[in-house]
Formats: structure tokens, C-alpha cells, sequence
């Protein structure tokens, strides 16, 4: 049975999605300007000059270096859900994975989460469905992470949170445990979310093809609920936020600041949780806003941390951007083979 032939979009249609995107842009960075507003008008540029000029550059790459391990443990923990299909070898987990984060940073929507889906289902030979969805359960499980660490973290810190956070902690763990809830038991509802499908007006092979990616995906879902893999996957969480925490409290010390490894969890956490709110290019402005904001509770001034999160901000940055780029090489991104 031959498929009908698909319309072409009108030209009302075509003029739409790029009215959109231009919208959305615009939006981001409305947003992006407004955060950067609020964070600098109460900076001192000479300070933040003269804490940039006194960086020790041994512990700032000892940090970066820290930051890449860091990377390394996100995609073993990745492997760990990908591993109830199939195994995948850690050098494509780990471009794959830095592929997503690059894409995270640069593009909107978190659009690295479906970069480093389609990277390693094409190298692994898995269903790219079903490694989306161990993508997102894994974004799922670690927002909750964050909530944990944020609350653990606060009588280690010895400060008072910020009016914002608490609200922010509990709005995530909110949405985090629903969607949790959803990954842990749509797997059971296959055959009734099947239906809907099987009553789409198109052709019996795209039903099939849709069916499969329903089910490919569902059984992604489902891969944490497995007490071996949830026990690796949490040692391996708390091994990622530790290297994390380090990092933060090497790099501070790099820039001259006093940070210990409880405030730079809750540092990490309150950013973690920022970053979940209308994503500004490469989180500009939303950082800076969260530092200047938390980080005099530490004794940090806003002109030091200004100086900490931007130079913090951009070298991770680039170093995500650099393994991100060998990672497309690796997989040889566009090309069959």
C-alpha cells in the first residue's frame, strides 16, 4: 500500500516557524539581559579585574582537569541505564556525552539531549529512542540529585539560603518526582498508550514504525528500576558531585577565594537548579545572577564572584566545546560509516 503523498507546508506555515524561533531568541536573550542586569549593577569592575589578574593557573587547569573526570563519570552513569539493552563502550559514551553538553550550552531547548542520543545510538547500534529516553530518566534522576545535595549541603555551608531557592528546590523535586513517577510506570501502560496509534489515520507501516519507537523508548524509561543498576547509579552520582564540589573549591582557590566543599555544593546545586528555568544562551546572565546572589553569604564579594563564575563559566565551557568537537570527528557527524 503506497503512502499519499504529503502536502507541502503553506506559506503561512513556512513564515511561522521562523517567526517563532526569532521569538524564542528573542526571548532568551531579553532574559539573558535582564539577569546580567541585576547581577552587575552592584560590581566593582576593577575588583573583579584585579581577582581575574591574581589567578593561579596550575590550580585553575588541576580544576579543569577535575571537571573532565567529572565528565567521565556522567557517562558511565549513562552507560549504567544504557546497559539494560546493550552494553556501550566508554570512549562513546564519553564523546557522546560531551556532545550533549556542548549542544546544551550553545543551542536552545536542550537540544544536546537529542546530539548525544542519535551520537551514541549510531555508534552503539541502539535505538536512538530508547537512549533518549535513558537520556531524560538520567536528567530526571539528577535533578533530584541536586535537590538532595542542595539540602545536605546547607548545614555544611553554615548560611542562610536565599529568599528564591527553597521555592526553586521545591518546585523541581515536585516536577522531578512526578516525572520519575511517569518514567517508573508508563512502561506498564504500553498496551493502552499503544492504542492511540493503532487508530491514526496513516499507513500501516508508519503505525509500525511509530509503534516501535513507543516501545523503544518506553523500555529506556523503565532501565533505572533495577536495584543493581540504581545502587551504581548513585555511587556514581555521588562520585560526579564530589569531583564537582573539589573543582569548585580548587577553582575558587585558584582566584584567591575561600570556598569549602559544603558551599560550593549548595553553589552547584542552586546553579543546577537555575538552569532549569527558560534556558538563556549558554545560561548568560542566569549564572551570574545565582553568584553574585549567593556568594556574598560565603564572604565573597559580588565583584569576586562575578570574577569566579565568569572565568569558571567560560573555560568549562570551552573545555565541553573542545572534547565536543573530537566527539563529532569521532562519529564522523553527518556521514555514513
Amino acid at each position: 500500500m503506497n503512502a499519499a503523498p504529503l502536502e507541502p507546508p503553506s506559506e503561512a506555515g513556512q513564515a511561522k516557524l521562523p517567526r517563532r524561533k526569532v521569538a524564542g531568541l528573542a526571548l532568551a536573550l531579553l532574559l539573558a539581559a535582564g539577569a546580567l542586569y541585576l547581577a552587575l549593577r552592584q560590581v566593582s569592575w576593577q575588583e573583579t579585574r584585579d581577582t581575574l589578574r591574581c589567578a593561579r593557573l596550575e590550580l585553575i587547569a588541576f580544576s579543569l582537569g577535575l571537571s573532565t573526570l567529572s565528565l567521565i563519570g556522567r557517562s558511565l552513569r549513562w552507560g549504567v541505564l544504557v546497559g539494560a539493552q546493550a552494553p556501550a563502550r566508554p570512549l562513546d559514551l564519553f564523546f557522546a556525552t560531551a556532545i550533549g553538553y556542548m549542544g546544551n550550552n550553545l543551542l536552545p531547548a536542550r537540544a544536546g539531549e537529542v546530539l548525544r542520543s542519535l551520537a551514541l545510538g549510531k555508534a552503539a547500534q541502539v535505538s536512538a529512542s530508547f537512549v533518549l529516553a535513558t537520556a531524560l530518566s538520567e536528567r530526571v534522576l539528577d535533578a533530584l540529585a541536586l535537590v538532595a545535595i542542595g539540602a545536605a549541603a546547607l548545614p555544611a555551608a553554615g548560611v542562610s539560603l536565599p529568599e528564591w531557592l527553597p521555592g526553586a528546590m521545591w518546585v523541581v523535586a515536585l516536577v522531578g518526582a512526578a516525572a520519575l513517577a511517569a518514567f517508573a510506570f508508563a512502561p506498564r501502560f504500553e498496551a493502552w498508550l499503544q492504542r492511540p496509534l493503532a487508530r491514526l489515520p496513516l499507513p500501516p507501516a508508519w503505525r509500525e514504525r511509530l509503534a516501535g519507537l513507543l516501545s523503544q523508548f518506553l523500555l529506556g524509561a523503565k532501565a533505572f528500576v533495577n536495584p543493581g543498576r540504581a545502587a551504581r547509579f548513585l555511587a556514581l552520582t555521588a562520585l560526579i558531585w564530589l569531583l564537582d564540589g573539589l573543582g569548585a573549591v580548587i577553582f575558587a582557590r585558584g582566584l584567591g577565594l575561600a570556598l569549602n566543599l559544603g558551599q560550593a555544593l549548595l553553589l552547584l546545586a542552586a546553579l543546577g537548579l537555575a538552569s532549569a528555568l527558560p534556558s538563556t544562551p549558554g545560561y548568560l546572565g542566569i549564572y551570574q545572577l545565582v553568584a553574585v546572589s549567593l556568594m556574598p553569604a560565603f564572604g565573597i564579594s559580588p565583584s569576586q564572584a562575578l570574577a569566579y563564575i565568569l572565568a569558571n563559566q567560560a573555560l568549562n565551557v570551552m573545555l565541553v566545546v573542545a572534547w565536543g568537537v573530537i566527539g563529532l570527528g569521532r562519529f564522523r557527524w553527518g556521514k555514513e560509516g
